[in-house]
């Protein structure tokens, strides 16, 4: 049986790859398209803007009455995810948040949805990446305390506006609770004499179209430990989610994370 599934941000880059992907998984159905109630291609069938013909679903602005769907994936702006969060709520639908970029007080408002629906939010929602956060805890831990310098490295595309990623960023807060604090350095210049043993360096490269690659170094006197994740499509991104979709439809209200998709 499929699970029928619905996009937030359905006209953007992200939300039309989803759409894309969807329709060769056996597993899935879209059956919602949504936008803003001012976006230019409102009432235009999805599969028209995504150029693989007519699927009969038209871009909405809301959740049209008797709708079936067991999942939404929000891929939008936070705008996009604080005007769908409480439909989420009213109707029970279970929510993927794949958006980014909230203040404080929207985080804290989403994850309070979590005591009403089902709800996923992630930093990336890559699988490998999400792997790649778990390993880089461990080595974090097992190193604690061994005199282990520790730097950052992410590189993305020139359009990319924030820096460093949020990925990175949580990179850095996963090796500050393994490792028991940690202070940030973002980039280096000048005279800055011997490197602080606390210090967990931040670098943000920006270059061409560069999807996303993200290095964290554990390095000591005389030997080097690198992890490292290169992303060559964007699709990581959407097939992460999907399968987070898929996992959380018809689960009981709550917060779930990628771990629970991942079963780590």
């Amino acid at each position: 049986m499929k699970t029928h599934i619905g996009i937030n941000g359905a006209a953007g880059r992200m939300g039309q790859r989803l759409v894309h992907l969807a329709r060769d998984d056996h597993d899935l159905a879209v059956v919602l398209a949504l936008e803003s109630a001012n976006h230019p291609r409102l009432g235009q069938d999805i599969g028209d803007i995504c150029g693989i013909g007519s699927l009969g679903l038209p871009v909405r602005a809301g959740i049209p009455v008797g709708s079936n769907v067991e999942a939404i994936i929000d891929f939008s702006v936070p705008e996009g995810t604080m005007t769908l969060l409480p439909i989420c709520v009213e109707h029970k639908i279970p929510l993927v948040v794949a958006t980014t970029g909230f203040t404080p007080e929207q985080k804290a408002e989403i994850e309070g949805a979590a005591h009403h629906i089902p709800l996923l939010m992630a930093p990336n929602m890559s699988l490998s990446v999400n792997v790649l956060f778990e390993l880089v805890r461990d080595a974090a831990t097992l190193l604690r305390g061994k005199d282990f310098d520790i730097e950052i490295v992410e590189r993305h595309h020139r359009f990319k506006k924030d820096a460093p990623s949020g990925t990175a960023l949580h990179f850095a807060r996963i090796i500050q609770e393994a490792m028991g604090g940690g202070d940030l350095r973002h980039g280096r210049e000048g005279m800055t004499d011997d490197r602080p043993r606390q210090e967990i360096g931040m670098h943000a490269l920006r270059v061409g179209d560069n999807v996303g690659e993200h290095t964290i170094i554990f390095s000591a006197l005389g030997e080097t430990l690198e992890l490292v994740h290169k992303g060559t499509s964007r699709d990581s991104y959407a097939r992460g989610a999907l399968v987070a979709a898929k996992f959380l439809a018809g689960r009981p209200a709550g917060r779930y994370s990628m771990n629970d998709v991942l079963g780590i």
